[in-house]
This record gives C-alpha cells, structure tokens and sequence, in this order.
C-alpha cells in the first residue's frame, strides 16, 4: 500500500475546533446526560454532523471521491477527540467508517465510485452488518446465507440473504450496510441501501452504556441483493477483506479507550484540586493520586504512544498489521476501562451520582474491551501470531526489538525493558518446547507479556526522542517510560514464574533467564518517578 498523504495541518486544526465548538454548543453536560437516560438514538444531532455545516463524516472518505482524506495518524487524533465529547457519538460515527470499509478495500471502482462518492455527498449514515448471535467475534462462524439466483440464461442475476445479524451499530437508523454473507465460494460482503424489501431492523437495544447510539438486530428473509451489489465483483473475499482492515479499525477503538480514559481522567485532576479533606487538597495526598491517578496516567500515556506509533506505520503504507491493532485494542480499552473504573472511585459517593458524568463515562467505556472482538479474543490472537513469529525467526523478532531498546538512553528505561524482552524470549521458546501453550491460560499470560512489552517499547522510543514540544515535560515522559517499564519487567517475570513452575516444570534456562531481571534492582526510584509524574498532573 502506498504512502497515505496528510491533511493540511490548517483542516486538522479545524476540524478539531469544529468538534470542539459542537460540544460546547450542542452537547452540554445535561444534553448528554438526558441523551443517556431516555437512550434513544439522537438522529437530529447525528445528521446536523453529517450535513454540509459541519460533515464530520468527510474525514473517513478518501479525497477522490469527495474528503478530505485524513490518514489514520490523523483519524486517530480526531477518534480520541471524539470519545472524550461522549463515546456514544463517537461510535456512531466509527460505525460509519466501519461500514464503508469493504467498499474502501473490496469494491470495483464503480461501486467505490457510487456508494462512497454517495455517502460523502449525501451524509449517508452506514451499518457494518457481520456480528452473528452465535458467532460473536469468529466471523467464520459466519450462517447467514446468500443463495444464487440465476437468470433464463443460468447467469447470476443476484442474491438471495436469508439470516440473522446481532449488535449492529446504526442497524435502525442506516441508509446504508455492508452484509457479510456466506455464498457457495465463501463468505462475501454485500452493500445494501435501506428499506430494502427483507431488510428488517429490530427491536433498539436497551444498553447499558453508549445509550445514544442505535444498536439493534437486523433479520433477512429473502433479502434480493443484485449481483452488482456483491462487493467487488467476486464471491468469497469477505473474511480477507475483513481482516485487511482490523489493523485499522481496532486501532480506533484503542483511540475510544485512550479518550474515555482521558475524559475520567481529567475530570478526576480537576476534582483532585479542588476536594478538600482533612485540610489538604486531595491532591497532595499519595494515597489519592499514587493510587488514582499516576498508575492511570501512565498506562493511558503508553497507550497513545503505542498508537501513535501503529497509526504512523500505518501512514506508511504497511499492512498486515493486525497483531498491533490487536494490541492496541486491547491494551488502550483494558488502559481506558480501569481509568474510567477509579474514576468513580476517585469521587466518592459523588462518583456514583449522575450529575457527576463519571459514572456516565465507565458505563460507556466498558463496552470497549468487548465489542471489535473482546480482550479474549485478542489475547489469543496476540499469544498466537507473536509466537508463531517467534519460533519461525528462532527469536529473532524479539530479539531484533530489543537490540533497538538497548540502544536507547537508561534514562527513557530502554535498556531495562530489553533485559524484559530478553527473559520474555527465553519464556515462549521455552513454553513452545515443552508444549505448555497447549494451555488457553498460558497463551494467556503470554499475551500480557507480549502486549505490556510492544507497548512499553513504543513508550521508551517516544519518551527518547520526545523534545517537550507536547503538554508534557520532558522529564515526565521519562519518568512514565521508566514506570510503565518496570511494570512491563514485573509482568515478564510473574508471568514466567506462573508459566514455568505453575505448568510443574523446572527449566533451568528460564529459570536463570527471570533471576537476572533482579526485581530488586527494577524498583529502584519507583517512588521518585511517582512523585515526578504527579506533581505534573496536579500542578
């Protein structure tokens, strides 16, 4: 794929304003809170976005067929904006995106140029319908079926969609979806326009959290599709074009996680300043903000690291990089989960009141770690994939990774985390050789070790390159590498002891491998970087 080009940092700019103006003007705290008890769709608010006024939605669509192109660096920024405004819009306009992606990957120019020269033009709000009731996140599981439908000649005239889809975003409110459907040479997407006859949207879902996005049922009965609307032309590319775009779309959602947590995250400083108890501000007390706020900082800012870091190669034009979108997804929701959690906490029994929004917030949130395949899910596509690379290059993945980390200042934590890297290694060749991955929990405890690694790497290399140009300090984004590694080098070595000696195996390779990560030496200056990073929260 080739190099994505930017937009102009002037439209950036504006559009993070035009987001910025829209919460001010449209989404008061009382506007989302009514929104959120009545949890009904607020389609007004949602077609004034996609109108001429504002057309959020042009940033998905790609500059020849009418946007503005934005590359996922870029849409990234924009996702995490949006998820701190409220995480209910934000994932009704994901969804939008989400929907349009099998045309943007899969469609033949003139089905690229009809429908998302359309949805540009017209703000069409779309629906990515694959998620099954009995498939959840195995898309191969796929039994809703698309039977042929042939013409006098014996020519396939079109396609006949019978089945059932479940949770689907913008179900009852679309003007558009994208069906995957199972034909006689495999799954296949379909793009359908609503009030199609057979196209049936159900009963909107009554939430938990996220209550101002539709979330609905769709049932096809002999739904007729017309053979030019099966995407691209050709039977059976869905489940790769669906996994051409995980990579990026669960690159988003890590965004959603990273802004949810961000938006409990300040509203708890901000709380921390001003609460007085015992004659001190909540934030000059440790057990406040070394417990509720500086563990949260940090993993949200590893998170945004790792992401950055994602989106940029992204940007240029890699692919195959659904191992990373897993990562981030599951890192940055579980990251924006436990925020949004001691969010609540961090305010006392004001927390658990509505008016407060944080309660709000982490009913929204924990949708995350579950819809766009759950934290299960990616674990195991994580422990999977990374040890597949691991024993084809002998080690040599990690390997490579970690000669990078040494090579970074001890001052960013670099070195540190190599040594993590290095142990971690020793670990899945290990487990590999004596068969211990035959154990779900095992693959498991892998996966965390791999996911707090990659993202503590990606951490180091920001914070050794990082100038203070952002709203952070040098200084605190040393400090922060220097924690999160320290807790990437103690999930290395807790996980190993559970690996090793829990499966009733001694390896003694192993064994010395986790010893030389001397957890004493690790700890060294915890509390100092402690205090470091919380003086600059609440400062």
């Amino acid at each position: 794929m080739a190099q994505q080009e930017r937009m102009d940092p002037e439209i950036l700019s504006m559009v993070l304003d035009t987001i910025a103006k829209l919460e001010r003007e449209k989404l008061s705290l009382e506007t989302k809170l009514e929104m959120d008890q009545k949890g009904e769709f607020p389609e007004e608010l949602i077609r004034f976005m996609l109108g001429p006024e504002i057309a959020l939605h042009l940033i998905f669509v790609p500059e020849e067929y009418g946007g503005l192109g934005a590359c996922p660096s870029e849409i990234a920024m924009i996702s995490e904006r949006m998820a701190k405004m409220d995480l209910g819009i934000a994932t009704s306009f994901l969804a939008i995106c989400l929907g349009m992606d099998p045309l943007r990957v899969g469609a033949t120019p003139e089905q690229k140029e009809k429908y998302i020269t359309k949805i540009a033009e017209q703000g069409l709000v779309v629906a990515y319908g694959v998620t099954e009731p009995e498939a959840g996140s195995n898309v191969q599981a796929l039994k809703t079926k698309a039977e042929r439908v042939l013409d006098d000649a014996g020519q396939i005239k079109g396609y006949k969609l019978n089945g059932q889809k479940q949770f689907i975003t913008n179900g009852g409110v679309a003007d558009l979806y994208t069906i995957l459907a199972d034909t006689p040479e495999g799954p296949s997407f379909f793009v359908v326009e609503s009030g199609a006859r057979g196209l049936i949207p159900g009963k909107h879902e009554d939430k938990h959290g996220i209550r101002a996005s539709d979330t609905c049922p769709l049932t096809l009965e002999d739904l007729f599709v017309p053979a030019e609307n099966l995407i691209g032309g050709v039977e059976g590319r869905g489940l790769k074009e669906a996994n051409k775009v995980f990579g990026f779309t669960r690159l988003m959602v890590a965004t959603f996680g990273l802004g949810g947590g961000m938006a409990s995250l300040e509203r708890v400083i901000k709380y921390s300043k001003e609460r007085v108890q015992f004659g001190t501000t909540l934030s000059e007390k440790q057990g406040y903000t070394h417990k509720l706020l500086v563990p949260h900082a940090v993993e949200l800012e590893a998170a945004r690291a790792h992401i950055e870091e994602v989106a940029h190669r992204l940007d240029d034009g890699e692919e195959d990089l659904q191992v990373e979108g897993s990562i981030a997804k599951y890192f940055a929701t579980e990251a924006g989960d436990a925020m949004a959690d001691d969010g609540i906490q961090a305010f006392g029994g004001y927390g658990y009141i509505r008016e407060y929004e944080v309660e709000k917030i982490k009913r929204d949130v924990k949708i995350l770690p579950i819809y766009e395949g759950t934290s299960e899910i990616q674990r195991s596509i994580i422990s999977m994939f990374r040890m597949r690379e691991t024993v084809r290059s002998k080690g040599g993945f990690y390997g490579k990774i970690a000669d990078g980390l040494d090579k970074l200042p001890e001052e960013c934590a670099g070195p540190l985390l190599a040594r993590a890297v290095r142990a971690m290694n020793e670990v899945i060749l290990a487990a590999r050789k004596y068969k211990l991955t035959k154990s779900q929990y095992v693959m498991f405890l892998l996966a965390d070790m791999m996911t707090w690694c990659e993202v503590g790497g990606a951490l180091c290399h920001k914070a050794a390159f990082y100038t203070g140009d952002g709203s952070r300090s040098r200084e605190f984004m040393n400090a922060t590498a220097r924690l999160f590694a320290r807790d990437a080098v103690e999930r290395v070595y807790l996980n190993g002891l559970k690996i090793i000696y829990g499966c009733n195996q001694t390896i003694d390779e192993v064994g010395e491998a986790l010893s030389a990560l001397n957890m004493a030496l690790t700890m060294n200056g915890t509390l100092n970087d402690m205090n470091l990073v919380s003086s600059e929260l609440v400062k």
